[in-house]
């Protein structure tokens, strides 16, 4: 089940959306011209190192750039592929308008830092003894998705279903959308650990996401209701 659009139309021009995104893309794109070695050291330099966060290890001096609690933020514009970043964005693309838009945009964006620290915390406090840097911006995202999922879950999203030789395109709730991928982080988790698998570290998705459930009330504006009625850009009925 992958998301490729929600029909869930905005009234403002989301700046915050978009320039998390440019950021993220531009760092990529530094990272990616240092080259591989040189692009290993960044990451060890400014991804969340859990073992050096808690204080346990310690960075040899050509690679402490920063304060070890200050890597929980810069982590969060630090990614490991194309298809990571990629990912990550497209989802933020999707779902962070409708949020900057409930929260407006400067409460929007200390929302979506903070997820991400109660997300990367999420993984520190799972994975103490970690001495591999934690990067990525799906913490920070999975909490936009929390705060979605509680204002708009009727929300249509165009969806993407496909099992084996099954694939069909249908509109379905938010809800199920957005609660489908969490209780997937969560089996996920369950089966490989504390310990990120693959390279993902699904402890820091549910912190992020339940954050982001937590937060949403303290961040949205008055007017905005918790489970909105649908609002539709399109004219497309229900399947």
């Amino acid at each position: 089940m992958f998301p490729l659009r929600d029909d869930n139309p905005t009234r403002i021009v989301p700046l915050i959306t978009w320039t998390l995104i440019a950021v993220n893309v531009m760092v990529f794109f530094y990272q990616a011209s240092l080259g591989p070695r040189a692009g290993e050291i960044f990451i060890y330099k400014y991804g969340t190192i859990p073992a050096v966060v808690v204080g346990t290890k310690s960075l040899p001096a050509s690679l402490s750039a920063i304060p070890p609690a200050a890597s929980i933020f810069t982590s969060m514009f630090l990614h490991g592929s194309w298809m990571h970043l990629i990912g990550n964005m497209w989802f933020l693309w999707i779902f962070g308008n409708n949020i900057e838009e409930a929260m407006g945009a400067f409460r929007f964006l200390i929302f979506y830092l903070l997820c991400g620290f109660f997300a990367s915390l999420t993984h520190i406090l799972s994975n103490a003894s970690s001495t591999i840097p934690s990067i990525g911006a799906s913490g920070a995202i999975s909490g936009v998705l929390g705060a979605y999922a509680v204002i708009y879950p009727r929300a249509r999203v165009w969806t993407l279903i496909f099992l084996f030789f099954f694939v069909r395109l249908i509109y379905l709730p938010a809800a199920i959308v957005l609660l489908y991928w969490f209780i997937l982080q969560v089996l996920y988790s369950s089966v490989t650990g504390p310990q990120t698998s693959g390279g993902i570290a699904y402890g820091a998705h549910i912190g992020g996401f339940i954050a982001g459930v937590l937060l949403v009330g303290l961040f949205k504006k008055k007017k905005v209701r918790f489970f909105n009625p649908p609002r539709y850009r399109s004219s497309i009925t229900w399947d």
